[in-house]
């Protein structure tokens, strides 16, 4: 019996997100029943897809796009199978991502993950390829045509070291598509490349922070584990980079590492990593370098188990003793939370490694200004309003039963651990106890053009009190309490990550930028090996308040609204808009006199007016009373002193009246009346509390038990939109 097909969830390898709505085999069969070549129309061949200035007014070096049979005669979409030497850097700033290219052309089973099989320049062609990328928790397939940017008979940017095959320009084409430009490539992290490739968690690691032995063993471990990884000399100045030093090496360029091995010289073991620079040429003339003579100590055999190559590729051989004095930084990506396991010696071949269980969950946030872009720890007074999230954790990852079968499976390790090595293992042991984690925070969508704009960013995680759960945490919590887990120091890299232990309970995960007030969207994953939640906390608006007007009218006042009515008031003895305006202005500072629409609102927002834009007596002491409290709050949250009240200042000025606002309600009365500024006048301070006090009212008036089990949240908004 036939059954439906269960299709994957969207957004999966298997089901990707359709970025920009195309069809890769929709378009591809519209195009083989028309006859005719695919021309994508939301990536065209034109200069803006280009995303850079022309360098060159000559004609005759004018940019061209072409079809790769219109380049080669011979092309082909892959010559023979896929390697790192199919790659070689163009005119464009981009040996990051084509390093991180590289490195992927090592794993299989990656690497049909963003190429799909079963794609070439023969028949069944229509100009039309796809390839896949993860983007922020999802996968998204681009489509493009194959009209490739050349300059004078040559690729502008990647080519093949062959200069026939074309899979790395059209790869290079679509994730310029997808962010924006070519000229959007230009300067990155090689993690950034690492992790769009894979769904990984990139990081980074100090070369100097091990000896090249224990490096070594963390890099074949993780090479062996899956992962990606790359490297670079850190270029100190903007003059340096591109500078190529006298043993062949390129500061601040981006290698790839594509494997470890050893081989013996006489009596000495020499641990080796191959390199390979993304430009397909310029190479390091070191020891064990192609044309090292350390070679020819070795017989034929070992040369050719390590497949040595002795030719211009860009590809090389270094020890890692020399690897450890030249170079500054390892860049990895792992597939896995258990590949960060650094200190861990590769499963030997004949017992495949054991993989753990990791649940991963996922959250997409925003840092407003004035709203939820509340800065670092430093800034105590709005750190509290950056996005929340909680955290719950129910059970350790391991007995200690299960810690101790591990410990005898390590005692039948050939390879003797170091002191320091022992020392790890020890402390991995008593965290066995607790719940590991794994928490990272990437930054969305910072390319721009040709630059990118990576903010200062981190997050820490806190613990929370059972008295406290399911509450949003303020700032009292926040200055009584430290992290129990961070990232480290705000960087400007795409994602800060951390691996932790934390003992089973609920916590807080803050991420935040380091000065407030600075926009961005992000995503946060957190992957755990034992079930855990998250959720964005945040306030619900509370559906009670406090009335600014429980204070006496003043004797003074009192009687300063009776001479206003004796002279002012006509016969139905009430005050109009126009002398309210008077009466309240005669008794507010200059700075902070009220214009007459909001005097107007005010009016309307007392009751039993009848619709009738005039107060009584009785009312306007009552109006008076209160609007000389609203002005002393309006100071005391004035924490500046500027005369103006930013989003985290009417945050708290309504809290301190009964009014708690969530972020996006906060957001919509600052946009709605502080006409578009950041700060809000103390006028416009006055309508907002009072469109807020009459909808609060109405809202306790509300019957419908759907509208009350949806909360005042989704109640009120649309009213704030009106």
């Amino acid at each position: 019996m036939a059954t439906d097909e269960v299709r994957a969830p969207l957004g999966s390898v298997e089901n990707p997100i359709k970025c920009k709505d195309q069809d890769y085999e929709t378009l591809l069969q519209e195009c083989l029943k028309a006859g005719v070549l695919f021309s994508d129309p939301s990536f065209p061949a034109e200069q803006r897809s280009i995303g850079l200035p022309e360098q060159d007014a000559d004609p005759k070096k004018a940019i061209k796009w072409q079809r790769p049979k219109e380049i080669s005669e011979r092309a082909v979409f892959v010559e023979g199978t896929t390697g790192t030497t199919d790659i070689c850097q163009g005119q464009l700033g981009n040996c990051w991502l084509l390093a991180a290219l590289s490195c992927l052309t090592m794993h299989p089973k990656l690497f049909v993950k963003v190429v799909p099989p079963d794609q070439s320049l023969s028949e069944p062609y229509a100009g039309i390829f796809h390839f896949t990328f993860w983007q922020y928790g999802e996968w998204v397939e681009v489509v493009v045509d194959d009209r490739l940017p050349v300059r004078e008979g040559r690729l502008l940017f990647s080519y093949s070291h062959t200069r026939n095959e074309f899979w790395s320009a059209l790869v290079e084409k679509a994730y310029a598509k997808l962010i924006g430009s070519y000229g959007s490539l230009k300067g990155g992290n090689i993690s950034e490349g690492m992790e769009d490739f894979t769904g990984g968690i990139a990081y980074t690691m100090d070369v100097s922070s091990r000896t090249p032995r224990v490096l070594w063993r963390c890099l074949t471990g993780a090479l062996s584990r899956g992962s990606l990884l790359s490297c670079f000399i850190q270029a100190y100045s903007y003059h340096d980079i591109g500078k190529v030093t006298g043993n062949g090496l390129i500061k601040g360029h981006a290698y790839a590492i594509t494997d470890t091995d050893k081989v013996r010289k006489a009596s000495d073991e020499i641990l080796l990593l191959r390199l390979r620079n993304p430009w397909g040429f310029v190479e390091y003339r070191g020891p064990w370098s192609d044309k090292g003579k350390e070679w020819d100590a070795l017989d034929k055999a070992e040369k050719e188990r390590i497949d040595l190559k002795k030719r211009e590729d860009g590809e090389f051989w270094i020890s890692a003793e020399d690897f450890s004095s030249l170079f500054n930084i390892v860049e990895l990506c792992s597939v896995s939370p258990d590949s960060l396991d650094e200190g861990r010696p590769p499963a030997p071949s004949s017992t495949p490694a054991l993989q753990s269980t990791w649940t991963i969950s996922e959250h997409e946030g925003s840092w407003v200004p004035g709203s939820s872009a509340g800065g670092s720890r430093r800034y105590n007074k709005t750190f509290w309003k950056n996005p929340q999230f909680q955290l719950i954790l129910r059970e350790q990852d391991l007995t200690e039963e299960e810690d101790e079968d591990e410990d005898d499976d390590d005692e039948d390790d050939e390879v003797e651990m170091t002191p320091e090595e022992k020392k790890r293992a020890e402390k991995q042991k008593q965290k066995a106890k607790q719940c590991t984690v794994l928490v990272e925070l990437l930054q969305k969508n910072r390319r721009q053009r040709d630059k990118v704009h990576f903010l200062f960013v981190a997050f820490h995680v806190y613990k929370v009190p059972p008295e406290l759960e399911g509450m949003c945490l303020g700032r009292d919590f926040f200055m009584a309490n430290t992290p129990v887990g961070r990232s480290g120091k705000y960087t400007t890299q795409r994602g800060v990550w951390r691996k932790m232990s934390l003992a089973p309970g609920n916590y807080i995960i803050v991420g935040s930028t380091y000065r407030p007030n600075k926009p961005g969207d992000f995503f946060v994953r957190i992957f755990s090996k034992t079930g855990n939640t998250l959720g964005t906390q945040d306030f619900t608006c509370s559906s009670g308040y406090l009335p600014v007007m429980a204070t006496p009218v003043s004797p003074e006042d009192q009687s300063r609204v009776q001479k206003t009515f004796d002279e002012e008031a006509g016969p139905d003895d009430m005050l109009d808009a126009k002398e309210l305006t008077k009466l309240l202005n005669s008794v507010l500072d200059k700075d902070y006199h009220l214009p007459l629409e909001t005097c107007r609102q005010l009016i309307f927002g007392e009751d039993q007016t009848k619709g009738h834009c005039r107060l009584s007596r009785k009312q306007a002491e009552t109006l008076l009373s209160s609007l000389r409290n609203l002005q002393s709050i309006f100071f005391q949250f004035d924490m500046d002193s500027s005369g103006t009240m930013s989003p985290f200042e009417l945050s708290a000025a309504l809290e301190a009246v009964g009014m708690r606002c969530d972020g996006k309600v906060i957001q919509l009365l600052s946009e709605r009346f502080a006409s578009g500024e950041l700060h809000m006048p103390f006028q416009s301070f006055v309508s907002c509390f009072t469109r807020l006090r009459t909808l609060f009212a109405l809202y306790e008036l509300e019957t419908s038990q759907e509208v009350k089990d949806k909360g005042i949240n989704a109640w009120i908004t649309p009213f704030l939109m009106l």
